[in-house]
């Protein structure tokens, strides 16, 4: 079992490789280089600092961490965190990690075809397969890290529940995989592990009947302690959903990312390129659905009669895969779940475990013959239904497709040969030129926006500004491709979480759930792109406080992107503020500077204060507290958003607080207030029941693990397994034939 253990993780890493060869950026691409990788050295130089950063109110568009996919209680992301700001290139590093997590991964579809009662080379096979299946390999492992991570924990979580619910592991497995799962801050992989411990329970009722229930009932103990544990990831901004970009439930149908089944079953031609809508049209230019050359031909090699008596006890696989091919159809938003594609690797995972068991335990090639005409009229139809799809590269997929059936041809002789292990080698070897081609093909991506790696490098080329919050107005969109380089705008312009790689305080942020208010406020997208108006909204007094944005928000610096306001340079600047001259960035960029200096360090976080006479005594990124004293009563409005989770205290009493245009944090003093101690302080909404959620998580699965543990003990003294578990039937077709295809 081991052996093929080790064979997996080799597998995956030679695909890594093949991968790299094609593309050296590929696991730098997108959201990685916009988003995590920013957030991993933010993170670690904070904790390497002594500090834990829920809130950072100056970081305005992403500075909410519990809202954000930041990991937070993850233990592994905290330690990839801990590291990133000793690794100078981003690229490479984010590379390495993504290698572990596909390792992962890939170990865990092993475990889970071992614990279905594969055979040890088929699981491989598997395993090695699943982490370049189309959609997986092409945004999760390039792009969506916590998508990739996520996935990851939770495989490992089916293999660890079936054991569990088998009587051939425990509980804490199954609880520390789900909540690892749970716990990177992205939803989708919680949302798929209970879908997947439901297909579990299901299928364990069809095969074993009411001797499930027992083992079941722990099962959904064991998850429910992972869950309860997890919810404090999750319970801040479902309780600041009101707020927030994504808002609260709802079901909506579109077809941005939803695909049709057809599409979805086109999974083993390397050529495909299948048809729905995305952002680049309707024909694709990635093969998002493909999964592995060897799955469709590989039905015709299977014994369906053997197969047939054995059918139940694979129910749970099925199910799972099916769901994932209803979903993957729509709806195409359910509350927080959009984009129906993002399920792809887990309809990938569900068919690659059921072929590779059925392969595995019912694999034949006698009546070689017969099967290899099946076999071939499988490839003619998924040639029918890619070309049908992308007509315009016919020739590619007539080439597809004859690869495809000489390598069957070859397997199939191999088995008949040489055996299985011969057989399993061919299936993965062919992999990797495979997965060469279909990254070559599509260079260049058309998801890069081609950031610097070098963080040293890049923080060279950057101008050297003196401290202080800075706002960037600018639009990506204006960039031309010869300008995403560091010698172009990226040498002078920030997108995305670009200035957290630079170590610089920005306004500016990637975030995928910001503040509603804020960004209509400076019409700020979540890439932190702005549009022209922003500019003149900055500079327009707020209504209630007669004080500029600019004054509001504490900003010290203002660039203004010059492909967005060409002449503002040449125009005066607004009262208070002059242009500075920044040499070697007069291409791209227009500073604004304060002319008495920043104003981000003299008062703590007070953005204005009416009627009070108010003084900063000490600041932190979740608190502010201040010594106030008002005659006739006023008002003091704090650069800080107006997140849910805030509590505000007058001299150790608590007091109401309100908000100044939706956004900022705002507390009217009482008349007759003299040199009195005002306490705002924020703690993510919730923390308290997360807190004591997660401590009965932990407490229960110390419960379970010890009805384990002493259920075991006394099954040792008494000669045999105190479990109540069906033994899994012996298998009398597995030796059937010696090779298999």
């Amino acid at each position: 079992m081991y052996r093929w253990g080790v064979v997996t993780a080799i597998g995956v890493t030679l695909g890594y490789v093949a991968v790299l060869l094609a593309n050296a950026r590929h696991f730098y691409t997108d959201d990685s280089e916009s988003q995590y990788t920013g957030l991993w050295v933010f993170f670690g130089r904070a904790f390497r600092d002594g500090q834990f950063p829920f809130l950072i109110p100056q970081q305005w568009m992403s500075g909410n961490y519990t809202n954000e996919e930041a990991g937070l209680f993850n233990p592994p992301q905290l330690l990839i965190d801990l590291i990133a700001p000793s690794v100078p290139n981003l690229a490479v590093y984010a590379t390495i990690v993504k290698l572990v997590f596909a390792i992962i991964a890939g170990l865990g579809v092993y475990r889970v075809c071992l614990a279905y009662g594969g055979r040890a080379q088929w699981a491989a096979v598997a395993g090695v397969a699943f982490p370049f299946t189309g959609f997986f390999l092409f945004f999760d492992e390039a792009s969506w890290f916590t998508a990739m991570s996520g996935t990851a924990w939770m495989i490992h979580a089916w293999a660890s529940s079936v054991r569990y619910a088998r009587g051939r592991g425990g509980p804490i497995p199954v609880f520390v995989y789900l909540y690892l799962a749970i716990s990177v801050q992205y939803v989708f992989p919680a949302v798929e592990a209970a879908i997947m411990l439901v297909a579990v329970a299901v299928g364990e009722l069809v095969w074993r009947g009411r001797a499930a229930w027992a083992p079941l009932t722990r099962l959904t103990a064991a998850a429910a302690c992972a869950g309860a544990a997890g919810l404090i990831t999750f319970l801040p901004s479902m309780l600041s959903a009101k707020v927030s970009w994504r808002g609260t439930s709802q079901i909506n149908n579109d077809q941005f990312l939803t695909v049709p089944w057809s599409e979805s079953l086109n999974a083993s031609l390397p050529s495909t390129l299948p048809a729905f809508n995305s952002w680049w049209g309707y024909v694709q230019p990635l093969p998002m659905v493909y999964i592995a050359w060897f799955l469709i031909p590989a039905l015709a090699f299977i014994d369906w009669r053997a197969a047939k008596a054995y059918w139940k006890e694979l129910t749970s696989i099925a199910i799972f895969a099916m769901v994932m091919l209803m979903w993957t159809a729509g709806p195409g938003t359910i509350g927080p779940l959009r984009w129906p594609a993002r399920v792809l690797p887990m309809l990938a995972l569900g068919l690659l475990v059921l072929v590779c068991v059925l392969l595995g335990r019912f694999g034949t090639v006698r009546d070689w013959r017969d099967r290899g005409i099946a076999a071939g009229v499988l490839i003619l139809l998924l040639w029918v239904r890619t070309f049908s799809a992308d007509p315009h590269r016919v020739l590619w997929h007539v080439l597809s497709a004859v690869v495809v059936g000489l390598l069957v041809a070859g397997v199939v002789w191999l088995g008949r040969t040489r055996g299985t292990a011969a057989a399993v080698a061919l299936t993965i070897l062919a992999m990797f030129p495979i997965t060469y081609f279909q990254v070559r093909s599509v260079q260049p991506t058309p998801m890069s926006w081609n950031l610097p790696a070098n963080r040293e490098e890049a923080k060279a080329a950057f101008p050297k500004f003196t401290g202080g919050t800075t706002l960037q107005l600018g639009d990506r969109g204006l960039l031309q491709p010869a300008d995403k380089s560091l010698d172009g705008a990226y040498g002078s312009l920030v997108w995305g979480n670009y200035a957290k790689d630079l170590e610089l305080d920005y306004v500016n942020g990637y975030t995928p759930n910001g503040h509603f208010y804020f960004g209509e406020m400076l019409c700020m997208r979540w890439d932190g792109s702005t549009c022209p108006d922003a500019y003149r909204r900055m500079f327009t007094p707020e209504p209630t406080t007669g004080r500029v944005l600019a004054d509001l928000m504490l900003i010290d610096r203002i660039v203004l992107q010059k492909a967005m306001f060409p002449d503002a340079g040449t125009q005066p600047a607004p009262d208070g503020w002059h242009f500075v001259d920044v040499p070697g960035h007069q291409k791209y960029i227009w500073v604004l500077e304060r002319d008495n200096g920043p104003i981000s360090t003299v008062n703590g976080r007070i953005g204005d204060a009416t009627n009070v006479e108010a003084t900063s005594l000490s600041e932190s990124g979740t608190s502010s507290v201040v010594r106030v004293s008002s005659e006739n009563g006023g008002r003091i409005t704090f650069a800080r958003l107006g997140w849910p989770g805030y509590r505000v205290t007058l001299n150790g009493k608590t007091i109401p607080f309100t908000t100044v245009a939706k956004s900022f944090v705002a507390v009217d003093i009482p008349a007759g207030t003299r040199n009195a101690e005002l306490d705002v302080t924020w703690r993510p909404p919730g923390w308290k029941i997360g807190i004591g959620s997660a401590a009965a998580g932990v407490l229960g699965i110390g419960v379970l693990q010890w009805l384990y543990l002493r259920t075991r003990r006394r099954g040792d003294e008494g000669g045999e397994g105190g479990d109540d578990v069906t033994p899994v039937p012996p298998d009398p077709k597995r030796e059937l034939v010696e090779s298999v295809s």
